[in-house]
C-alpha cells in the first residue's frame, strides 16, 4: 500500500521501514518472501530492514520452529509506526491539496471567461482528484466519459459513466481529460466534437 511505483514519488528508506512495520502489524506472521512480494522488495532487502529492526528494538523475533519466525513490533515499534505514519499522512495531504491547486490554476482561464459546463474524459483515480478539486467551484460537471465499455453505465463518484459518443449531444464548455496516461490519445479521439461543438480541449 505504501510502496507504488512511479518515476517521481519513489519510496525512501523511511518509506520502506514504514511499510514493512505498517504490514507486520496487520500479521506478525508474514515470511520474509511474503513481506517482499507484497511490497515489491527483495529477499535480502527485507532480510536487511528486518535485521536493522530488530537491532533498533522496534521488531521482536520470535522463533515458531527451527525454521521460521514470528516478526513482531515492540512497544517502541509500535509508537514508531504511528509516529512515522502521521508523517506519512501529512505529506500526502499536502501532497493531495497541491495537486488541487494545480487543477483549478488549469481551469482558471475558464472559469474567468464564464465556461463552466465541463465533460471529464477518463474515469480514474486521477478524476477522483479533479472532481475533490471542483467540488464547491462554480464549475458544474455536464458528463464523466471513458472508453472502457465495463465502466459504461456504471456510477464513478456519483456520476454516471457514458461513451465518448455522446459528445455528439451534450452542451458542455470544455471536456477536460482527466487520464494522464493517455491524454495525447484521447486529445485526438476528441478533437473532431470539439472542432464541431466548438468546446475546449484541456489538458494536463
Amino acid at each position: 500500500m505504501l510502496i507504488t511505483e512511479g518515476c517521481y514519488l519513489r519510496p525512501s528508506k523511511s518509506t520502506r521501514v514504514l511499510a514493512i512495520l505498517d504490514a507486520l502489524s496487520r500479521d506478525s506472521s508474514l515470511s520474509q518472501y511474503e513481506l517482499g512480494r507484497r511490497l515489491h522488495l527483495s529477499g535480502a532487502m527485507v532480510n536487511q530492514y528486518l535485521k536493522q529492526l530488530q537491532a533498533d528494538g522496534l521488531v521482536e523475533f520470535l522463533p515458531v520452529n527451527g525454521k521460521s519466525y514470528n516478526y513482531t513490533l515492540t512497544e517502541q515499534g509500535r509508537r514508531s509506526r504511528q509516529r512515522m505514519f502521521s508523517d506519512y499522512s501529512s505529506e500526502t495531504v499536502r501532497l493531495y491539496s497541491t495537486i488541487k491547486e494545480f487543477v483549478l490554476d488549469k481551469l482558471k482561464g475558464l472559469d474567468e471567461e464564464g465556461k463552466r459546463d465541463l465533460a471529464l474524459f477518463g474515469a480514474s483515480e486521477t478524476c477522483e482528484v479533479v472532481l475533490s478539486a471542483l467540488r464547491g467551484s462554480r464549475f458544474r460537471i455536464k458528463v464523466l466519459l471513458d472508453n472502457d465499455t465495463e465502466k459504461q453505465g456504471q456510477i464513478f463518484n456519483g456520476h454516471v459513466v457514458s461513451a465518448p459518443h455522446v459528445l455528439d449531444q451534450v452542451d458542455c464548455d470544455a471536456v477536460v481529460i482527466t487520464s494522464f496516461g493517455k491524454q495525447g490519445e484521447i486529445y485526438e479521439q476528441v478533437k473532431p466534437y470539439s472542432e464541431k461543438r466548438g468546446f475546449q480541449i484541456v489538458r494536463f
